[in-house]
């Protein structure tokens, strides 16, 4: 049985469960790679994914989650957070089953993930300038919960959770640092949501950190001007054409690839070529 059958077999009795547009499947892979008889794991772990999802929505007041129209939208918020909650709950009740350690793992990494949410919520506030803090908020957000399945995975069969914890942060912030650069390169049937999102948002992600320092100050009133507005498509091309003559994709790629090679040579006594491949894959993807 695979994690997403065991998943599914959990959250059975839930109507609305149905209609939940399911992520990539990173987190389970992950650690049904590391360790094969981790299956109800990786299915715990990408609960735990789902029920973040359904809470990122609400507060993001979005209407469609890979190209389907979001919980929260056809169900009203209360439904969401409340299915979030549930799933979020027997997540916790299945985890307890794994020993101190692994539960410790995921659970500390559930905790970062909100911390992350609730920074993500604070940034948008107002133009977020300093990469430090965005870098910081990604790693919680995204990267805590796939270093945390990495190292739990290892801890599971007595590998050292130092380095696939490494593996797993560098390949998270690779991952985040990738979908900041498709929300502004990709089309929205590709993304399946609008492009540019994340400025709308309020989400100054690292390529609009990096193109705001390297635009003269008629320029930057001209983006500040932008920010958090429905942008039409001569803005949208404004925005795309500065942040390639200035070789803020390409630079924003290279940091991904960096860490992403990082990851490969911490883990690489191991001979784990899927994960290899995995890694791989973070980098070179379109949505």
């Amino acid at each position: 049985m695979s994690f997403y059958e065991i998943l599914d077999k959990m959250f059975s009795d839930f109507e609305e469960y149905k209609d939940i547009q399911k992520g990539k499947g990173v987190r389970g892979e992950l650690i049904t790679t590391i360790s094969p008889k981790s299956v109800k794991l990786a299915a715990v772990v990408e609960a735990v994914h789902l029920a973040s999802l359904l809470h990122d929505d609400v507060i993001d007041e979005a209407e469609l989650r890979r190209g389907a129209e979001s919980i929260n939208a056809k169900y009203g918020d209360f439904t969401a957070v409340m299915l979030g909650d549930i799933i979020y709950s027997r997540a916790f009740y299945e985890l307890t089953s794994f020993g101190e350690k692994i539960a410790k793992i995921i659970s500390n990494a559930v905790y970062q993930l909100s911390q992350g949410e609730l920074e993500d919520v604070k940034l948008s506030k107002e133009m977020n300038l300093d990469k430090e803090k965005y870098m910081s908020m990604i790693y919680k957000k995204t990267a805590s919960l796939i270093q945390a399945s990495c190292e739990a995975a290892a801890e599971a069969e007595n590998l050292d959770t130092r380095k696939f914890a490494l593996y797993g942060k560098n390949i998270g912030l690779a991952f985040q640092i990738i979908d900041d650069l498709l929300d502004v390169t990709q089309d929205e049937k590709t993304l399946g949501k609008p492009s540019m999102l994340d400025f709308k948002e309020g989400k100054m992600t690292l390529p609009y950190i990096y193109l705001y320092e390297s635009l003269n100050e008629e320029e930057k009133k001209k983006l500040k001007s932008m920010f958090k507005k429905d942008l039409n498509n001569d803005q949208k091309n404004w925005i795309k054409n500065k942040m390639f003559k200035f070789g803020i994709i390409d630079r924003c790629y290279n940091e991904a690839k960096e860490l992403v090679d990082e990851a490969k040579n911490t883990i690489k006594e191991y001979n784990f070529s899927k994960l290899q491949l995995i890694a791989d894959k973070i980098i070179n993807r379109k949505f």
